[in-house]
């Protein structure tokens, strides 16, 4: 039986499936194989959903943390990859590598710093409003009381 935390890491896992699914799928929509430069809507709606699956990552890494604080960690994360993008690093790794330009991107541009916070905000109130619906999800029950503490 999966229960509490591990709950929350496989729902977290199979969003983050989802997410990069439909970013894909947004891709070979739009005509845009994934290695080459896309038009507008590929690129923004990449962008966010890039930045929502970091955010449904951080609760498989952290199941424990709160949504306010996996979408403030994956916003920054995302930024800080973005602005390693203003070395050549990531260029020349991407290069050399699928995962690579998938994970780093290849150039950094700075409407994409906009783009990461309308991934991840939504997902932040969703979540939240899922969480005080279900009382027993283990974000909205007390730790002491999950212990089983007084």
């Amino acid at each position: 039986m999966i229960g509490g935390w591990w709950r929350v890491r496989l729902i977290a896992a199979l969003a983050a499936l989802f997410f990069l699914a439909v970013a894909v799928g947004i891709r070979v929509l739009a005509g845009d194989g994934i290695l080459s430069s896309a038009g507008p809507v590929a690129q923004h709606s990449g962008t966010a959903l890039y930045a929502a699956l970091i955010y449904a990552g951080a609760f498989v890494a952290a199941p424990r943390l709160r949504p306010p604080v996996a979408g403030a960690l994956a916003v920054v994360f995302c930024w800080a990859v973005e602005l390693f993008q203003l070395t050549d690093v990531p260029r020349q790794l991407s290069e050399q590598s699928i995962v690579a330009r998938l994970v780093l991107g290849a150039r950094f541009d700075p409407v994409d710093l906009l783009w990461y916070p309308v991934g991840v905000l939504p997902l932040v109130a969703l979540h939240q409003l899922w969480a005080r619906r279900e009382p027993e999800h283990p974000m909205t029950v007390p730790e002491r009381v999950r212990r089983g503490s007084r």
